[in-house]
């Protein structure tokens, strides 16, 4: 497959320990909540296109996770659907954890995919390719 950038800046896909991953950068937007929900809707439709099963992390550092951008971004998730495999986040305050969990749980087509938290970016994206080792 031939790397591309992803809306956000993100290889696509990324290689890491004999692995593929999808790095989705959506932090750093602060309390700017309608440019972070227009950047997952802009990586919704970037990953939708690609038709590649593949783990996913998310960055959130230094965004604020609104009860909007919660929602939104568990939309993108579910509109994402089969093609992600894992979803690793990186960013999210232990608030923001339970919500998403909450949210995750109450969609069903969520509700069997493997969800992790991390502080460090690398063990996340070290999980998200363990299967490959």
């Amino acid at each position: 497959m031939q790397i591309q950038k992803s809306p956000s800046g993100a290889m696509f896909p990324y290689y890491f320990r004999n692995g593929e991953l999808f790095g989705m950068h959506l932090g750093s937007y602060f309390s700017n909540e309608a440019g972070v929900i227009a950047m997952m809707k802009e990586e919704e439709t970037f990953f939708i296109k690609q038709h590649h099963p593949i783990g996913i992390w998310i960055d959130f550092y230094e965004t604020k996770l609104t009860d909007r951008v919660i929602r939104s971004f568990i939309e993108m998730i579910e509109h994402m659907g089969p093609q992600v495999t894992k979803l690793g986040i990186v960013g999210a305050s232990a608030i923001a954890r339970w919500k998403i969990n909450r949210l995750i749980k109450k969609t069903d087509s969520l509700a069997a995919l493997p969800v992790k938290y991390f502080d460090d970016p690398e063990v996340a994206k070290t999980w998200l390719v363990s299967e490959f080792e």
